[in-house]
C-alpha cells in the first residue's frame, strides 16, 4: 500500500487515533517523508460503540453485518425512510443516527479545512481553495469508514453499510471533480474511482485472503 501511495505522491497524510490506523500509515509517512495527522474522530472504538447491535445477551456486532438488523437495514421500509431511516421502530431505541451526525459533521469540518465546502441539498462541494492535483490520504477502518463514505457520497447509511465491502488493506480512491471541459459554477462532484481496491497485494504477489474476514474464500 505504501509503495503504491508514494508511487503517485501524497500531499498529506491523515490517520485516526486508532493504534492500528497510525501503524497503517507509518510505511507510507516513512516513504514520503511526512507525518500523520491525526483525526480521533475517525477512531474505530468509538464507531462500533455507536454502530454495534446486540447479536444475543453476550456480544455485539456491526449493524450491517448483523444477522437481524442487516436485514432491517437492507428492507424497502428503511429505504423509503431516507434520510430519517434510523427512527424505523427496530432502530431508532439505538440511536444509530447520532453516530452518523458525529462524523458526518467532522467530516464537512474536515473537508471545509482543505476547501471542500459540502452542500448537501445539491449533493456536491463548493470549492473554495485551489485544491487541483491535491492529494490527501486518510488512514482509518471499516466502521469509521462506511459511515464516512455514506455521508462524503450523500448516500443513506442503509445503503451503503449493507451493499458496499471494505477489505482489509484496501484503497479507495475518491476524485473532486470540478468538470473537465465544462463547468459546476464553482463546485465539485465527490466521484469513487475505486472502491477498497487490493490490486497492490497482487502486484506484489501477496495472498489476498485474511483470515479475520468470512469473505478470504470469496474474492
Amino acid at each position: 500500500m505504501a509503495k503504491r501511495l508514494a508511487l503517485f505522491g501524497i500531499d498529506e497524510i491523515y490517520a485516526s487515533t486508532s493504534t492500528r490506523a497510525i501503524q497503517t500509515a507509518q510505511p507510507t509517512c516513512e516513504l514520503v517523508g511526512k507525518e500523520p495527522i491525526l483525526l480521533d474522530w475517525m477512531h474505530e472504538n468509538y464507531a462500533f460503540r455507536e454502530m454495534a447491535l446486540p447479536i444475543d445477551e453476550k456480544s455485539k456486532t456491526w449493524a450491517w453485518a448483523n444477522p437481524k438488523y442487516s436485514q432491517i437495514l437492507a428492507s424497502r421500509e428503511v429505504r423509503e425512510m431516507g434520510e430519517n431511516w434510523f427512527e424505523h421502530p427496530s432502530l431508532k431505541e439505538f440511536d444509530l443516527g447520532a453516530s452518523v451526525s458525529r462524523i458526518g459533521s467532522n467530516l464537512d469540518a474536515w473537508l471545509v479545512s482543505l476547501g471542500l465546502e459540502h452542500d448537501r441539498e445539491r449533493g456536491m462541494y463548493r470549492v473554495t481553495k485551489d485544491v487541483k492535483d491535491k492529494r490527501v490520504a486518510l488512514f482509518a477502518h471499516e466502521g469509521a469508514g462506511k459511515i464516512f463514505m455514506s455521508e462524503l457520497l450523500d448516500i443513506p447509511f442503509p445503503y451503503y453499510s449493507v451493499h458496499f465491502e471494505m477489505k482489509h488493506t484496501g484503497m479507495t480512491a475518491i476524485l473532486f471533480d470540478e468538470g473537465r471541459g465544462w463547468s459546476f459554477d464553482g463546485y465539485a462532484r465527490a466521484r469513487v474511482l475505486t472502491l477498497s481496491n487490493d490490486s497492490h497485494l497482487y502486484r506484489d504477489g501477496l495472498p489476498v485472503n485474511h483470515a479475520s474476514t468470512a469473505l478470504r474464500e470469496r474474492y
